[in-house]
């Protein structure tokens, strides 16, 4: 049977994706300190549309706002859906396979749009390291959470057809 290959697959990546999600959200919140600290001295010579924004980046170039943005966003979901989905995981029913399988779709589709903006901004260039580390680490944790995704809707068809072969118990 397919249901411990799963769980076990499931359970190790959620370890790993936990880690690495906290790892953005560490240079996320860096990146976004820097930004704060350094804006206003930065910004006070640019023209008013580039003003507007409240946070201007010195490091990076145009699409590196909406990457650390969305990549801060996608650290903090996917590190929650992760402790929550170690748990889900644990427990192995329907209902709980169920409700891991909706939070790691939903972190899934957060590093996705995270890896669009870096994937924008490796093609863009002119990126300093800490922003390439990010940028990396978006790139391995996009692929480690749909492969753990896989792994949870495995175990959710399992659960499914050993519920309907008990005749709806659990």
């Amino acid at each position: 049977m397919a249901s411990g290959a799963s769980k076990s697959a499931a359970f190790m990546l959620l370890i790993l994706n936990m880690g690495l999600y906290f790892l953005m959200i560490i240079i996320g919140s860096w990146a976004i300190n820097h930004g704060i600290e350094r804006s206003r001295e930065t910004a006070a010579t640019l023209t008013i549309p580039a003003r507007i924004f409240p946070i201007y980046f010195p490091m990076g170039n145009l699409a590196t706002g909406f990457f650390i943005i969305l990549s801060l966003l996608a650290g903090v979901v996917g590190f929650t859906c992760s402790i929550t989905g170690l748990n889900n995981v644990f427990l192995w029913n329907a209902p709980n396979l169920h409700a891991a399988y909706a939070s790691a779709l939903a972190s899934l589709s957060l590093t996705l749009l995270a890896l669009g903006f870096a994937c924008k901004e490796i093609n863009i260039g002119w990126t300093d390291s800490a922003l390439r580390t990010l940028e990396v680490v978006t790139i391995i944790v996009s692929g480690t959470q749909l492969l753990c995704t896989v792994a949870i809707h495995v175990g959710v068809e399992d659960a499914v057809d050993r519920q309907k072969n008990l005749g709806g118990r659990y």
